[in-house]
C-alpha cells in the first residue's frame, strides 16, 4: 500500500535491552533531567532515546530503502566500530558480535551494502547500536552521540531531507522534555510544546537555556544559589536553633491533632501513624506514648534500641484516630471535621521529635523538643502573620490560590479544610519559602547589572524550578522514611495525599530537601547535558491547534495524558502558584492564569466521571484526542512516522485512545512494549497496572496531497482470517523478550490494529460497519487462546475446562506485576495513607489480590469461551472490579457444607506470623476449624480437583491426599500434573498458593506417578 521504505521500529527493536536501561535509569539521580522538577509518568530517556532513533532511520534490508542510507550506514557503523572495538563502552554482550562481524567483513574486502546477508548484519548492527546507546553512561559519550547523529543526518538526506538541514521531531505533550531533549541528542531538531506553564518552563531550561548557555547557565546559578543560601541562613537562623553541643537541626517531627470526642475526655490526641523513628538495621528508635488523664494530653519518651514488642502501635487507623487516654476511636468523618475547621491542623500541629546532626559524627540523633525549639516555632508564626499582610509585587506573599477551585478526585487538601496552597505549610515553612523567594529576586537583580535580561531570565527560572524543589520537600504533607531517615517528598505518588504526621526539613541545612543540597543537583544537571546538541523550540499551545505548517514534521513522538490516571494541571498548581511569586516579572506571556489551565487538558476527570453524561468524561478525552492526533498527522510528512505512547490497564481508556488514533487518520504499524517503570513505586504496591508503556508506531493514512484516504474499505471476513495469525507471529516474540501478563496483551493492540486501521472502515457481507469495540473483541479472544498455548506448552489447551483455562489466563494476565511484587490488594477506604502492615499481614492481603478490571476480565472470558456470571465459585465481581478467589476461600464449595468451613476464630496477628500454612494447622485444633479432612468427593474439573489437593497438602493431611491422588486415580490423568505445573510458574512466588502447589508436585514422584 505504501511506497516509503519501513523504519527501524516497524521492523524490530531491542525492547529486553531498551527495558534493562530504561529499568536502571529510574535510580539514576545525579545529572539526570529528573533532578531539575517533578514531572508525573516521566519516559526514561532511554526508552526514548532508542524509540527516536528507530523511528528516523530507515530499515537498510528492504527493498525500499534508498542506497544512499546503506552506504552511509555501513561506513558510519564500520567508523564507530573501528573507534569503540577496544574501548571500555562497547559492551561485548550486545554490540559486539554483530558489529565485530560487519569489521570483519571490512577487513576481509568483502563488505557490500547491496549484498541482502551483509544488509541483515547491517540492521543487526544497528539494533545493537541503538540498544547500547540506551545506556545511560553511554549517553553522553562522544563516540556514540557522533554515530547516532551521522546516522540520523544520513537518513535524512536520503529519506528527501534537504541537505544541510536536520530531521525535525514534534512533541505536542512535552511535559517533563524527555522526548524532545533525545531528539536533540540523536541529531534532530526538536519542537516542544504543552499546555501546561510548568512543563513550558520545564522545557525551556532543557530545550532552550542550557544548550544556549551550558556551563555558564551552570556556574551562574551555582553562584548565586550559594549566595541565597549564605543569606539564608543568616535571616532563618534564629528559627533552627542549634543545641549547647553543636548538634545542628536537619529535621522537626510533628503530629496534627484533633480533640478526643470520647464521653468526658477532650483529650488532644496527636494523629500518628506509626510511633517508630528509625528501623534499619541497628537503628531502632521509636516513641512511647505517656498519657496523662488530668492533664487530657499524651506525653512522649524516646526508646533508643527498640524492640518490636516494645512499640506500641500508633492512633491513627484508616482514618479513624483512637485515644491513648481513655480509648474511644473518633470516626473518620468527625477526624476530617475537626481538621477542616482549623484548615488542616497544619498551623496548631504537635511537635513529637528533632532529629540532629552532631559535630563530627555520623548518621541522626533524636530527642525531645525543648522550651527553644517550641519557642523558636512559635517566634516564626509571629513573624510569618507579621508577613503575610505583605505582597509580593501584586501577589500575596503566601499563595492564596484556591486548591478546590477545579475538582481533582486525587487531592486530599480540600476535604481536610486546606482550602489555598498556602494552608499546606506550617507558619515556619511559610516563612522560610518566602524568604527564599525574595532573596531569587535580589539576587537576580544583582545579576541582572552584568548580564543580558535574557541572560538573567533563564538563571531566574532555574532559580524557581529549583525552588520548587524545596517546597516540595518543605510542606505538612510530607511524611518521614524510616530506613534512610529523611522526609519524603509530597508526590511521591501522582496524587495529593493525606499526611497526619509530617516531616519538616530544614531548608537551610545541608541536609536532604535543603536548598543548598538541591541547588547543587540542579547545576550537575546543568553541566551535565550543557553540550552542543542544538536549541530546540518550546511553546505554550494546546495539542489540538498546533502551530506548525502541514507536513513538516518527520516524527511525531509524543506522550498523551493516560485518561483519568495523572491529573497534571491539578497537580502542578502546587508549583504554579509559587513560579508565579518567583517569576511574576519574567515570562509574562504564559505566567497571566491564577491558576494553570484546565478546560482543555485532555483527561477524564475522575474515575466516576468516564461514563458521566457530560463534563470531562470518555466522550470528552476521545474527541479532544482525535482532534490532537488530527494536527499531528496534519503536520507530520506523508512520508513521516509517528510513535505514540500509552500505559494504561483500564480497557475503556485503550478503546477511547485507540479509537482517536484511527479516527485521526493514522494506520498503527506496530506496537512495542518497553519496561518503563520502577518495580518499587508507590502505585505499583496497591495496584495492578503496566509495568511496560506501550509505544505504538503509526504512519499517515493519507493520499499523496496530505488528505486522508476515505475510500479503503476492509472485508470483515479478511480482517477475522488474518488476526490469529498475527497474534501467533507475535506473542512468542514477546515472550521471548520477557513481555508477559497484561504487557503483552496490549502489546499486541500494534498488530493488530495494523490490519484493522488500515482500512477507512471494515465492514460486514451485511455492509453494517464494524466497530472498534467489535474487533478488540475479537482480538481479546485471539490473545487468550494464544496465550494459553505459551502456558501449556506443548499440550492442547482444550483438554482443559473452562475454569481451569480462565484461571491459568488470569494469573498469566498478572504474571508481569507479580514478578514485580505488583500483584494489588483490596483498595483501601478514603484516601488518607494507609498503616503500616507486618509481613504476616502483608502475605495474607496478597492471598486476595488477584484482581483485574471487571470488563478485562469479561473480554479474557469471553475469549475462552468463559463467562463470568455462571462462575460464581471462583470469581468475585464487585463494581468495576472482578477477584479470582484464592483457593483458600472456595474450601467450602470444593469440601462441602460440613468440612468446608475455615476456621472460625480470628487467629491473632502474632500467629499470622507463622503463615496460613501453620495457622490453618493451628487452628483446626479448635473447634470451628478447618477440621480433619477426609478424602473428599473429587471435584467436577481438573481444576477443582487440583485445589482440593492444595487445600490437603496446606492442612497437613498427607494420608486424606495420598488417598485422594492414587486410591481414587485423580493423579493417573495427566491434565491434573500439567495443570499444577503450569500454575506453579503461574502463582505469584511469594503467595502460599505457589507453595501449596510446589508442594503437590513434591510428591508426585514419590506416588508412583
Amino acid at each position: 500500500m505504501t511506497n516509503y521504505p519501513p523504519r527501524l521500529i516497524e521492523v524490530d527493536l531491542p525492547i529486553k535491552r531498551i527495558s534493562a536501561h530504561a529499568r536502571r535509569e529510574k535510580s539514576i539521580r545525579h545529572g539526570h533531567i529528573s533532578t531539575l522538577h517533578i514531572w508525573w509518568a516521566r519516559r526514561p530517556l532511554a526508552a526514548c532515546r532508542a524509540v527516536i532513533c528507530a523511528a528516523l532511520w530507515p530499515d537498510p534490508v528492504d527493498e525500499r530503502c534508498p542506497q544512499a542510507f546503506r552506504d552511509s550506514a555501513a561506513d558510519i557503523i564500520l567508523a564507530f566500530v573501528s573507534k569503540v572495538t577496544t574501548s571500555e563502552h562497547l559492551s561485548a554482550s550486545c554490540s559486539a558480535e554483530s558489529l565485530g562481524r560487519w569489521l570483519t567483513l571490512k577487513k576481509q574486502g568483502r563488505l557490500d551494502a547491496t549484498n541482502p546477508a551483509h544488509l541483515n548484519v547491517l540492521r543487526n548492527a544497528l539494533f545493537d547500536f541503538i540498544a547500547d546507546f540506551a545506556n545511560w553512561d553511554n549517553s553522553t559519550v562522544p563516540e556514540y552521540l557522533e554515530t547516532a547523529r551521522a546516522l540520523t543526518q544520513a537518513a535524512h538526506e536520503a529519506l528527501g531531507g534537504q541537505a544541510g538541514t536536520r530531521p525535525l521531531v514534534v512533541d505536542p505533550f512535552a511535559g517533563g522534555g524527555a522526548i524532545p531533549l533525545e531528539a536533540l541528542r540523536v541529531g534532530a531538531d526538536a519542537f516542544a510544546s504543552d499546555l501546561n506553564p510548568v512543563a513550558v518552563l520545564l522545557n525551556k531550561v532543557v530545550l532552550e537555556y542550557i544548550p544556549k548557555y551550558g556551563q555558564r547557565l551552570a556556574d551562574e546559578v551555582r553562584k548565586w544559589g550559594e549566595w541565597i543560601k549564605e543569606q539564608a541562613e543568616q535571616e532563618l537562623a534564629e528559627f533552627y536553633p542549634k543545641d549547647p553541643d553543636g548538634a545542628t537541626p536537619i529535621a522537626y517531627l510533628w503530629a496534627r491533632t484533633i480533640t478526643c470526642e470520647g464521653p468526658g475526655c477532650g483529650a488532644e490526641v496527636p494523629l500518628m501513624r506509626s510511633l517508630w523513628l528509625a528501623k534499619k538495621g541497628n537503628k531502632s528508635v521509636a516513641l512511647r506514648l505517656v498519657p496523662r488523664p488530668r492533664l487530657k494530653r499524651v506525653d512522649f519518651e524516646i526508646i533508643e534500641n527498640a524492640k518490636a514488642k516494645d512499640v506500641g502501635e500508633g492512633t491513627v487507623k484508616r482514618g479513624s484516630a483512637t485515644c491513648p487516654v481513655c480509648g474511644y476511636t473518633t470516626p473518620v468523618a468527625r477526624v476530617r471535621a475537626q481538621l477542616k475547621e482549623r484548615r488542616g491542623g497544619a498551623a496548631d500541629a504537635r511537635m513529637l521529635c528533632v532529629v540532629m546532626m552532631r559535630p563530627n559524627e555520623q548518621g541522626r540523633h533524636y530527642h525531645l523538643p525543648d522550651d527553644r525549639h517550641l519557642n523558636a516555632a512559635h517566634r516564626a508564626a509571629l513573624v510569618m502573620d507579621e508577613h503575610s499582610r505583605k505582597n509580593v509585587g501584586v501577589l500575596s506573599l503566601l499563595p492564596d490560590e484556591p486548591t478546590d477551585e477545579h475538582h481533582m478526585f486525587n487531592n486530599s487538601a480540600p476535604i481536610y479544610g486546606m482550602r489555598t496552597w498556602g494552608d499546606l505549610f506550617t507558619p515556619r515553612q511559610a516563612l522560610a519559602l518566602t524568604t527564599l523567594v525574595r532573596l531569587i529576586h535580589e539576587a537576580c537583580s544583582q545579576c541582572a547589572g552584568d548580564n543580558s535580561d535574557e541572560f538573567v531570565t533563564a538563571v531566574q527560572t532555574c532559580l524557581s524550578l529549583n525552588f520548587n524543589r524545596v517546597a516540595d520537600l518543605s510542606n505538612s504533607l510530607c511524611g518521614w522514611k524510616l530506613d534512610v531517615q529523611c522526609p519524603t517528598h509530597l508526590f511521591a505518588r501522582q496524587a495529593i495525599p493525606m499526611v497526619w504526621d509530617f516531616a519538616e526539613s530544614v531548608c537551610t541545612s545541608e541536609s536532604s530537601g535543603s536548598w543548598a543540597v538541591m541547588v547543587s543537583r540542579f547545576a550537575d544537571v546543568l553541566q551535565a547535558i550543557g553540550i552542543d546538541w542544538g536549541i530546540g523550540t518550546v511553546q505554550q499551545a494546546s495539542a489540538t491547534a498546533h502551530t506548525l505548517p502541514d507536513d513538516t514534521v518527520d516524527a511525531f513522538v509524543t506522550d498523551p495524558p493516560y485518561y483519568y490516571s495523572v491529573q497534571y494541571a491539578g497537580l502542578s498548581d502546587f508549583f504554579y502558584v509559587w513560579i508565579r511569586r518567583v517569576l511574576q516579572d519574567k515570562h509574562s506571556d504564559i505566567l497571566q492564569p491564577r491558576l494553570t489551565p484546565k478546560a482543555e487538558e485532555i483527561v477524564v476527570a475522575s474515575p466516576t466521571q468516564a461514563t458521566a453524561p457530560d463534563g470531562k468524561n470518555n466522550r470528552f478525552f476521545e474527541t479532544q484526542m482525535t482532534m490532537a492526533l488530527s494536527e499531528g498527522r496534519r503536520v507530520t510528512k506523508h512520508t513521516g512516522c509517528g510513535v505514540l505512547v500509552f500505559a494504561q490497564l483500564q480497557t475503556a481508556a485503550w478503546e477511547a485512545f485507540i479509537q482517536s488514533v484511527i479516527s485521526a487518520g493514522w494506520i498503527i504499524t506496530g506496537s512495542w512494549p518497553i519496561d518503563t517503570e520502577m518495580s518499587t513505586r508507590v502505585i505499583a504496591s496497591r495496584q495492578s497496572v503496566l509495568g511496560s508503556s506501550i509505544h505504538l508506531v503509526c504512519r499517515p493514512r493519507e493520499n499523496s496531497d496530505g488528505s486522508i484516504r476515505t475510500e479503503d474499505v476492509g472485508d470483515w471476513r479478511d480482517v477475522l482470517a488474518q488476526l490469529p495469525k498475527r497474534i501467533n507471529d507475535w506473542m512468542p516474540r514477546l515472550a521471548q523478550e520477557g513481555v508477559v501478563g497484561a504487557d503483552a496483551i496490549f502489546a499486541c493492540l500494534g498488530p493488530a490494529l495494523e490490519i484493522f486501521s488500515r482500512y477507512s472502515r471494515v465492514e460486514k457481507a451485511s455492509g453494517d460497519v464494524v466497530t472498534l469495540r467489535e474487533y478488540l473483541e475479537q482480538v481479546w479472544g485471539a490473545v487468550a487462546k494464544e496465550a494459553l498455548n505459551l502456558i501449556f506448552t506443548g499440550a492442547d489447551a482444550t483438554g482443559f475446562e473452562e475454569d481451569a483455562r480462565l484461571t491459568a489466563m488470569w494469573l498469566w494476565t498478572l504474571s508481569t506485576n507479580a514478578e514485580r511484587g505488583m500483584m494489588n490488594a483490596e483498595s483501601e477506604e478514603g484516601n488518607e495513607e494507609t498503616d503500616d502492615e507486618d509481613s504476616a499481614v502483608r502475605t495474607l492481603r496478597a492471598n486476595s489480590a488477584f484482581t483485574l478490571e471487571y470488563d478485562a476480565a469479561r473480554k479474557i472470558a469471553q475469549g475462552l469461551g468463559a463467562h463470568l456470571e455462571t462462575l460464581t465459585h471462583m470469581v468475585e465481581v464487585k463494581g468495576d472490579k472482578a477477584r479470582l478467589l484464592p483457593v483458600s476461600e472456595r474450601t467450602r464449595y470444593l469440601f462441602g457444607k460440613d468440612e468446608g468451613k475455615a476456621p472460625a476464630k480470628r487467629v491473632k496477628k502474632a500467629a499470622l506470623q507463622l503463615g496460613l500454612f501453620e495457622a490453618l494447622d493451628a487452628a483446626s485444633e479448635d473447634d470451628g476449624g478447618w477440621g480433619e479432612k477426609t478424602t473428599p468427593k473429587a471435584g467436577q474439573t481438573v481444576l477443582d480437583r487440583l485445589h482440593q489437593s492444595m487445600i490437603l497438602f496446606a492442612a497437613g493431611r498427607s494420608d486424606a491426599l495420598k488417598r485422594f491422588l492414587v486410591e481414587d486415580g485423580i493423579g493417573q490423568d495427566q491434565r491434573f500434573w500439567r495443570l499444577a505445573q503450569a500454575f506453579s510458574a503461574l502463582y505469584p512466588a511469594a503467595s502460599d498458593e505457589k507453595r501449596w502447589v510446589d508442594g503437590v508436585l513434591a510428591r508426585k514422584k514419590g506416588l508412583g506417578f
